[in-house]
């Protein structure tokens, strides 16, 4: 698991996340689970596969307090943190590494904000493969896919 500092196993929340987009760009949804009886998804009419995965760690961290473990199929959201990207991008005034402007940059700004400033070494990633059985991975797949789909949120008693 890449972490951004320590997060005590035996306390923290894991939380699945996952977007989707119907074309790209195109509508989108994203979605959260913690499990079967506690998830949420929502949608945009005219978004990007990435920035759906990025909105639904960012509700995910905004629906949950203390330390949480999010996991994601997408390489993009967990190699951000793994090999600190975020580090370089702030370094050089949201540069990337071509020294072009960083892509979804506002959204970043406001997940990388939150995970490094606001909750230090309460927040780790893990990346799950997508489409292999994972029944939460799947659960979130589907919420989100749907979500995009229907263009409406959905949202779990516990939710």
């Amino acid at each position: 698991m890449v972490q951004t500092g320590r997060v005590d196993a035996g306390r923290r929340t894991v939380v699945y996340t996952d977007g989707a987009c119907h074309g790209n760009p195109g509508p989108g949804g994203w979605a959260w689970a913690t499990g079967t009886d506690r998830y949420a998804a929502g949608a945009e009419a005219l978004t990007t596969n990435q920035r759906m995965e990025l909105t639904a760690v960012i509700e995910a961290v905004a629906q949950h307090s203390g330390p949480l473990e999010i996991v994601s199929d997408s390489a993009y959201v967990v190699r951000c943190f793994e090999d600190r990207w975020w580090v370089g991008w702030r370094a050089r005034g949201w540069r990337n590494a071509k020294k072009e402007p960083v892509a979804n940059q506002d959204l970043w700004r406001e997940l990388i904000g939150e995970v490094v400033d606001h909750r230090p070494g309460e927040i780790g990633f893990r990346w799950v493969k997508g489409h292999a059985g994972d029944p939460l991975n799947e659960l979130v797949d589907k919420l989100a896919t749907a979500a995009a789909r229907s263009q409406k949120p959905r949202r779990s008693a516990g939710g």
